[in-house]
């Protein structure tokens, strides 16, 4: 699979960048990129919920009313749950959500969801730019000339640039990555895929590995 080339003026440098057709051509998965996704959110949990049960809750044991007479149902303590301020009947407990995926089915999400980009033309390929020093406002103006302002967009560097990150921190709906950290829960998320030459060149040695 062939795409043009663009500058970070927009414009085309009559120069085209192969895809791998065994990442960016593939069938996609739908039910791989559930998992992958389903697992990447759940180990961001911190599972640190927690309610007071009846025997946490503090309050006196004294039998509050009498057992038989009352024409009510009994009772025993005031920490019942059925009482306002009692405990919680089977209440969240600190737990941990994480759980294993087979690292092939992480890798044919990823590769399903890069495909998934691939079909639905969601993919530009920028040649590689740097900063001298953090500059928002040119990352911005980048970001207005691919037409990708107001758009969720997700930058795919081929190694880690300082500057470049730092610049697009505070701008809504624009992530930044390095080719190394891709995960398919990033790729799914943004409306368009903005990769770098050096990235295309990095995703096909590392994925294919």
């Amino acid at each position: 699979m062939e795409l043009n080339i663009v500058n970070i003026k927009g414009e085309d440098t009559g120069r085209k960048i192969e895809l791998p057709d065994s990442i960016f051509a593939i069938e996609p998965n739908d039910h791989a990129i559930y998992l992958d996704v389903k697992q990447y959110l759940a180990n961001n949990r911190q599972g640190t919920h927690k309610a007071k049960e009846r025997n946490e809750v503090s309050g006196s044991t004294r039998k509050i009313k009498k057992q038989k007479g009352t024409g009510t149902a009994r009772a025993g303590s005031i920490k019942s749950p059925v009482f306002r301020g009692g405990g919680r009947i089977f209440g969240p407990r600190p737990r941990n959500y994480s759980f294993k995926l087979n690292k092939k089915v992480k890798q044919l999400a990823r590769f399903s969801a890069l495909a998934h980009k691939a079909k639905n033309n969601e993919i530009l390929v920028v040649e590689d730019f740097s900063f001298e020093a953090p500059k928002t406002k040119e990352f911005n103006a980048i970001r207005k000339s691919l037409q990708l302002d107001g758009k969720r967009s997700l930058l795919v560097l081929g190694t880690e640039n300082r500057n470049v990150l730092l610049s697009a921190r505070n701008l809504p709906r624009t992530e930044v990555s390095v080719a190394s950290g891709l995960n398919t829960y990033s790729i799914m998320k943004a409306q368009y895929l903005l990769l770098t030459e050096s990235s295309v060149e990095q995703i096909g040695k590392l994925f294919n590995e």
